[in-house]
């Protein structure tokens, strides 16, 4: 399973004003940039369906030349959903709490990640009365599978490399999209750490076949891309990531195998293990007589 929310907390966390020039180049007129903090988790309760919601980001940021703050709300739907609409009552929902605790402007935006449908989503919420507005909630929404791909090749944005990957483009795109956003990439001289987040988003969201593969490696040479060697240390990591959650797969397998099932903590701590030491549990398997006997090799690989 991927994990939407994290991968998408950590690109837009990282590349907030990014994002924003991206996106809402108009909030750049009237924003602190030097003001950004990003609030603390924020978890709502809801009663009825018996479940708790958090926040996905939600910053506070300053006007620009005032003392006076304002938030700046952002959503990821990563799933197509029956009741939309429901859900984004649920955003107004979000909205009204924090502007109970905050008392501060809320800026609410929602990005619609999932691949279909591609039928255009609303960016309002409204209670209607044959003779009556009850309610006219707006936000901004970013539907990323209505955006053209090639609209953004030329942004040199970091966020724009990122989420091209999630954009609408003709599966025999498949390979000159993931070229172009690593060529976008290697052109923005970003520090490792943040170079590494990027091409893993790409290669998480654009992930290809054996036959893609060999037409992404035969243009990729045909490309001439002046930062050749900046392009192989991230194609070789892409490659090396593949091959780790190939073995995480198999031993995961074995491990079902043996003992029936395992829950989702002893999954996550599997994919967590350095590739050596996904060697040595593959090595271990046939020692490990209990689940108790997994979680103790676990606790010994910290």
């Amino acid at each position: 399973m991927i994990d939407h929310e994290r991968l998408f907390k950590e690109l837009i966390q990282t590349f907030f004003w990014e994002f924003i020039e991206l996106f809402l180049p108009e909030v750049l007129d009237y924003v602190d940039k030097d003001s950004l903090t990003f609030l603390p988790e924020e978890i709502f309760t809801d009663v009825t369906a018996g479940e708790k919601r958090k926040i996905d980001i939600l910053a506070q940021v300053k006007w620009s030349g005032e003392d006076r703050y304002f938030l700046v709300h952002i959503e990821n739907q990563a799933y197509n959903q029956k009741e939309i609409e429901r859900r984004m009552f649920h955003l107004f929902h979000y909205f009204a709490r924090l502007d109970a605790k905050y008392l501060l402007p809320i800026f609410p935006i929602v990005i619609f990640s999932y691949d279909e449908p591609k039928r255009p989503e609303k960016s309002q919420y409204s209670v209607n009365f044959p003779n009556r507005k009850i309610l006219e909630f707006n936000y901004h929404a970013i539907q990323l599978n209505n955006l053209k791909w090639r609209d953004f090749l030329n942004h040199k944005n970091p966020v724009a490399a990122a989420l091209m990957s999630k954009m609408d483009f003709t599966p025999a795109e498949r390979v000159r999209v993931k070229i172009e956003c690593l060529r976008m990439l290697v052109t923005l001289q970003l520090n490792p750490a943040k170079m590494q987040l990027i091409s893993g988003f790409i290669d998480t969201y654009l992930k290809l076949d054996a036959t893609e593969e060999e037409q992404f490696n035969t243009e990729l040479k045909q490309a001439n891309l002046v930062e050749e060697e900046q392009v192989m240390e991230i194609v070789t990591s892409w490659m090396e990531k593949g091959i780790v959650q190939g073995e995480q797969k198999i031993v995961k397998r074995q491990l079902k195998r043996k003992f029936q099932n395992i829950d989702a903590t002893v999954e996550s701590r599997i994919n967590n293990l350095s590739p050596t030491q996904i060697e040595n549990l593959a090595d271990a398997i046939l020692d490990l007589q209990s689940l108790e006997d997994l979680s103790n090799w676990l606790d010994q690989q910290k």
